[in-house]
Parts: C-alpha cells; structure tokens; sequence
C-alpha cells in the first residue's frame, strides 16, 4: 500500500439477531419508540448514553451518601430511573431514526455498563449496607454472564438481552424496590441471625448470575459443538488407502 492511499474498509458486518423477551419488554417497546418519536433533533443516541453513564455514577455516589443520610437511597432510585432513559432510549432513538451505528454502539454501550456496573456495586460497597466481599462477588458473577452474552453475540449471531423473562428494566425495578426497603428495614432475621438485607439480596443475584451464566454457557457450547462436528485430517482420503509399512520385531509403532 502506498503512503497516499486510501485506507481499506472494515469487512462487512451482520448484526446479531436481540433476543429481549422480558415480562415487561411488549410495554416497554411502546414506550420507547413513542419516546423516541418526539425526541427533539438536538438530542442524540450519543447524549443518551452519556447521561446512562452518568446517572450510573451518580447512583453509586448516592449509594455512598447513603451511609450518613438516607437521602442517598432516594437519590439511587432516580438515578436508576434516569439511567434507564438514557440506556434504554440511545438504541431505539437511532433505529427510529435510521440512523444505526451497530458496531460502534454495541461497543460502547456494554463499555458503558461495564463502568456503570462498577460504579454502583463500588457504592454499595462503601455505602454499609452490603459487605464489601459480597459486592465484589456480585460484580464479578454479573462480569461472568455478561461476557458470555458477547461472546455468543459473535460467536452464535444471538444477543441475548434477557433470561427466564428478566431483563434489564426489571433489574433496575427490583434493585428500586430493594432500595427504598432499606429505609425501613436494613436488616433482615433468619434463624437465630441477623443480617443485612442486601447481603442476603445479594447472595441470591450471585447464586442467579452463576446459574444462569452455566446454563447459557452450556447451551451455545451444545450448539456449537453440533454446528461444527470434528472434521476429517485432510489426508484421511489418501492415508486409508495406503499400504500400511511392515513392522519388524526391532521397530515398534510410535506414540
């Protein structure tokens, strides 16, 4: 290639086919491409995903603010809400526009939920009412399933948004819920214990996340494995036919 010329075009790209068969998916589609429809020109799938990202710092700030005042729990549900405008509306609003950009918004907006989900599970970790080691664990089982929807995105042509009807918004709805509960009750009692409600909370998504992430895991290796049997060595046609040298009692057969 000479110094002047042109550099060459990136390959072509399919999209994967979005899987999103969540409880509140068919009312939520509505929604966001009436949303969408009246979103003013001035605003772009660009800015939505900015204000996603952060409305998901904002939330674990609130979540840190929430150990002296609980004030911060109230901020962490509209943040949540904020966030499920801008994470759920960019995609829609390019489509509805004609205007997608798949690689480059595949990319950066699981970029963006990567961060975000940091961000927030790192407040709670700050913010006393989850150990640290259990939010670590959660971000670490949410990191896990997380890869293998991008994985099988590229490698199955299937881009999974939800599992077992629960996606996304309905996260945000339970994680909401959960919130404001602590205002009232930041503990919970099994047994003889007493524990903090989003220790227990969070041991059960880690125990979720984990399941779900083998059974998907399992079923695009199944799938794979079908898809692409063990082919033949490229010498099996000539090699089956060939006379087989004969051995003598001072060479023995190689391992």
């Amino acid at each position: 290639m000479t110094a002047g010329s042109a550099s060459p075009r990136p390959a072509a790209f399919r999209e994967a086919s979005r899987v999103l068969t969540s409880v509140l998916a068919p009312i939520e589609r509505r929604v966001l491409v009436a949303m969408a429809q009246r979103m003013p020109r001035a605003i772009g799938p660009d800015h939505l995903t900015a204000l996603a990202l952060l409305a998901m710092v904002g939330a674990g700030l609130s979540y840190w603010l929430s150990a002296t005042t609980p004030v911060g729990l109230v901020l962490v549900v509209v943040c949540l809400a904020i966030n499920w405008f801008g994470d759920s509306l960019d995609g829609t609003l390019a489509r509805v526009r004609h205007q997608p950009r798949p690689r480059y918004g595949f990319y950066v907006d699981h970029v963006v939920d990567s961060i975000g989900a940091a961000c927030l599970l790192g407040g709670l970790a700050m913010s006393g009412h989850m150990h640290p080691p259990v939010a670590l664990g959660l971000l670490a089982a949410y990191l896990l399933l997380a890869s293998e929807s991008y994985l099988a995105t590229h490698a199955v042509g299937e881009f999974r948004l939800s599992y077992f009807k629960v996606g996304p918004t309905e996260l945000r709805i339970l994680l909401a819920i959960g919130t404001l509960t602590l205002l009232w009750q930041p503990t919970v009692h099994i047994g003889p214990w007493t524990m903090r409600l989003f220790d227990v909370g969070g041991a059960i998504a880690i125990v979720a996340l984990v399941v779900t992430f083998l059974v998907a895991a399992g079923r695009h290796t199944r799938m794979l494995y079908l898809a692409e049997p063990v082919p033949p060595p490229p010498d099996a046609a000539l090699t089956s036919h060939a006379p087989r040298p004969a051995l003598d009692s001072r060479t023995e057969p190689v391992r």
